[in-house]
């Protein structure tokens, strides 16, 4: 009763008698892109320069704490006598 019933012989799927009109289309070809090296070098360089202007910045703000370090003792030792 809940068994399914089978065709006694089965039909073979269609096959497949239509051409495509148009090929299909192969994989498109991604657009070149040209860098010169004038861009390059342009990169490198102002990589270069941002990487000096941060390192200055954390060695003036070292040498500034430092500073301050230095004053806070030298007052603190001037407010005792």
């Amino acid at each position: 009763m809940f068994l399914p019933k089978y065709p006694d012989t089965p039909t073979p799927p269609p096959a497949h008698t239509h051409t495509p009109a148009d090929p299909a289309p192969g994989r498109r070809a991604l657009p070149l892109v040209s860098v010169s090296t004038g861009s390059v070098a342009a990169v490198v360089v102002g990589g270069v320069v941002l990487t000096a202007l941060l390192a200055a910045v954390a060695v003036s703000a070292i040498s500034v704490a430092i500073a301050a370090v230095v004053l806070r003792s030298v007052l603190r030792e001037h407010h005792r006598r």
